[in-house]
This record gives structure tokens, sequence and C-alpha cells, in this order.
């Protein structure tokens, strides 16, 4: 019987994958990876998410239920290194970092999968929204979820062969609304609970103030400005803006104005038009890819540039050993350096990097 090491976040998709697996005929064990930091018992209460002392009392009381044996593995180091240290650094370089990208590569899949298979399972789970499919050539990519409104292959984009080869998705052959049906069916306590919307160690989603309290300190206030480096006004320091934002700007310019750089060197945040803020093209680098081992030509895909994006055509060329540069056929608003652009070959992921300032 192959053994399978699930990743059991508290919600009802990760409680239905072990319910599935064990279903089909695995050996389940159920493990809550703690990430979370404080080591207040109160504070990590309240952060909830998807490491809060609560994930771990509901995914404790799901283990029960189906009758496999529960674990709570620390896992603060890598979650400190990886996640809370990259977010940081990344915002003080003037870029927009994806905390869940980083967390989904190093810790959820490379801390665990490790971890996982030095106690002999064979694999590692979660709950999801794609499914892991091996290719005829031979490469393991993921293929979009069955469920395209919940589909989440933009966030799993970076994962290597070797994860992917170790790896099982159960619940991406069904949509949302299937997964809490048979939470009901199972008489689940999470069949209900609330989706988790925030990253986890920013629960009130104030990353600036977050991000300071981290340093120790606060950072100075500068200066918007245009493109030719006419003077708009100040800024409360760079970590409160990202490229494309439009909001809580506090400028009154006639127009409406967008955030179109940020340059740390100088400590300024480049302030234009709508129109400044669209692209035709845009550079990546930190590539990942997944169905094909790299590009041999160019080559039309579908491509997200940031989660939430619904994805445009363009002609992806590989420029360097570490490189690609996208041409939209359409212009796209606010390619944000720090984010991923993840390109897609009908379902399936081609691969993706991460996108680089101009």
């Amino acid at each position: 019987m192959k053994k399978v090491v699930v990743g059991m976040s508290g919600g009802v998709d990760s409680s239905v994958a072990a319910w599935l697996l064990k279903k089909q005929g695995y050996d389940v064990i159920g493990v809550t990876m703690q990430i979370w930091q404080d080591e207040d018992a109160c504070s990590i209460e309240e952060n909830g998410g998807c490491c809060g002392l609560s994930a771990v009392e509901d995914a404790r009381r799901v283990a029960a239920s189906l009758e496999i044996p529960y674990y709570v593995m620390n896992f603060k180091k890598e979650f400190k290194r990886y996640v809370i240290d990259y977010f940081t650094g990344e915002y003080l370089a003037g870029r927009t970092p994806n905390p869940c990208i980083a967390c989904n590569r190093y810790v959820k899949w490379e801390a665990l999968l490790t971890r996982s298979l030095s106690i002999g399972a064979d694999y590692i789970a979660t709950g999801h929204y794609a499914r892991v499919e091996r290719l005829k050539n031979g490469r393991y990519a993921l293929r979009r979820s069955a469920a395209m409104a919940k589909d989440q292959t933009y966030a799993l984009y970076n994962l290597t062969q070797e994860q992917m080869k170790h790896t099982l998705m159960p619940v991406g052959a069904y949509s949302k609304e299937e997964v809490r049906k048979m939470a009901s069916g199972l008489r689940l306590n999470v069949a209900d609970k609330p989706d988790s919307q925030d990253i986890c160690f920013v629960p009130d989603g104030d990353y600036a103030a977050f991000i300071e309290e981290t340093l120790g300190r606060r950072l100075p206030e500068g200066n918007f400005v245009t493109r030719g480096g006419k003077v708009l006004g100040r800024h409360r320091g760079i970590i409160h803006y990202t490229v494309g934002q439009r909001k809580g700007l506090g400028l009154a310019l006639g127009y409406p104005a967008f955030v179109l750089e940020i340059r740390p060197e100088t400590n300024e945040v480049v302030i234009g038009t709508y129109e400044e803020s669209m692209t035709r093209t845009l550079r990546a680098g930190q590539l990942n890819f997944m169905a094909v081992e790299d590009l041999k030509a160019p080559r039309r895909v579908f491509a997200k540039i940031r989660y939430n994006h619904k994805g445009a055509w363009c002609t992806v060329e590989q420029t360097g050993e570490d490189e690609i540069v996208c041409t939209f056929e359409e212009e796209v608003r606010a390619a944000t350096p720090g984010q991923a652009v993840v390109l897609y070959d009908g379902e399936y992921v081609l691969g993706g990097g991460t996108i680089l300032q101009d």
C-alpha cells in the first residue's frame, strides 16, 4: 500500500483530499505545517489562516473523523527564510512578491516532501485545485483544475519535476460545490468553513506595517515623480506601493494616476497615466519549465501575469539561459516586477518565471 502525507490546513479542500485518497486505498497520514512565527497562542489563534491554532484543531478533528494518524510538523525556520525574509526583501527592492508561490515551492513542497520521504512516504498531497499529469514526453506538468473558477495552477507553476513526481492533488478533478457536498456527506466539521483569502502572515492586509514591524524601523518618505523627473508630491515609503496601483496614492492630478515604477535607489515612486501603465512586452527570469525542458523556438501561448488576471495571448521567446520575452497580441496592464508570468499550452502549464523590471 502506497503511503501519502496529506498537508492538512484545516480547510474543506485538504480534508476532502485526505478522504478521497483513503477511499482510493492509500495509507494516509495527515500533517499540519506549523509555520507561524509567534509563539503566543492568542496571537496564533488570532492570525488564523492556514497556519493558525484553529487550523490545527480543525485538522485534528477531521483526521480523527477519517481515522487517520495526524501530526503537526514544525517548519517555522523554512517559512521565515523562504517566505517572510523573501517577502520583506522584495518590497525593499521595489518589487511585489508572491509569497504563496514561494511557500508552495520551498515550504509546502520542498521541505514537506523531504521530511515525508524520510519517514517512508511515497507521495505528498494537498487540497489544491490543479491536476498533476505525466505527459507523452515523460515530463510532469500541471493541468488546470476541472473547476476553472477555482484553478490554482498559477501559484504552483514553480514546482520541480521531482516534486510533481511525488505529488497527488485529488480535488483538482472536482468543483468547489462537489467538494463541499462530499464534506457535508461525511459530516466533517469544516464542510462550510469559508476559504482563507489573505496572505496568512498578514491577515489584516497591511503589508507595510508588517514589514516595518519585522525590520524594527520605519522607512523614509520620498517623492512621487513623473518618468521625466517632475516631482508630484510625497509618498509614505516605497513599501506602501506596487506597480499598477491606483488607489491610496493621495494625489490630485486631474487624471487617474497609476504607479509605473518603484525606484529604491532614489526612494522614488514613478507615477503616470493609464495609457503609460499598459505594455505589449515583458521580460522574465528565474524560469521554471514544466511541460517542456526549455523553449527551442518562439511559441504562441496563453499567459497570466497575476493570479486574478484573466490571461492573454502572447508569443514567448527564450532570449537567454534564464530569460524569456513575452510579446502580447493586445496590451496588458501593470506587468509588475516580482510577480509571476505563467505560460499555458492549452490546459497545461508550459512554465513561467518572475517578471523583471525593464
